[in-house]
């Protein structure tokens, strides 16, 4: 059974930055395709990174393009989402996702079989 474990969650300035780890355990997910969602309060859940199977191609929603970056290490069996330059409509729970058989990159939450219970991220004014 595999799972997931988010953590770098907190409070940020904004303009600030943070970065989130999200650790398998269970299984090497490292080479599973991954990625990240985020949902606000009273809003969808949308994606925001995601990463192919062999860490080489990566997607982002246009959001969050050129002030986060998704990454994987193969050796800690973790995904990062680095997040800076931070803006208060960045505030929201952010979820890790992994799927086995799916990609090698997925955009599409229910293309995701495994799924963390998610950080909260808020970003002050």
């Amino acid at each position: 059974q595999v799972q997931l474990l988010e953590s770098g969650g907190g409070l940020v300035q904004v303009g600030g930055s943070l970065r989130l780890s999200c650790i398998g355990s269970g299984r090497t997910v490292i080479n599973y395709a991954m990625g990240w969602f985020r949902q606000a309060p009273g809003k969808e859940r949308e994606f925001v990174a995601a990463i192919s199977r062999s860490g080489s191609s990566t997607s982002y929603a246009d959001s969050v393009k050129g002030r986060f970056t998704i990454s994987k290490s193969s050796t800690k069996n973790t995904m990062y989402l680095q997040m800076n330059s931070m803006l208060p409509e960045d505030t929201a729970v952010y979820f890790c996702a992994a799927d086995r058989r799916r990609g090698p990159i997925i955009l599409k939450d229910s293309d995701y079989d495994y799924w963390g219970r998610g950080t909260q991220v808020t970003v002050s004014s």
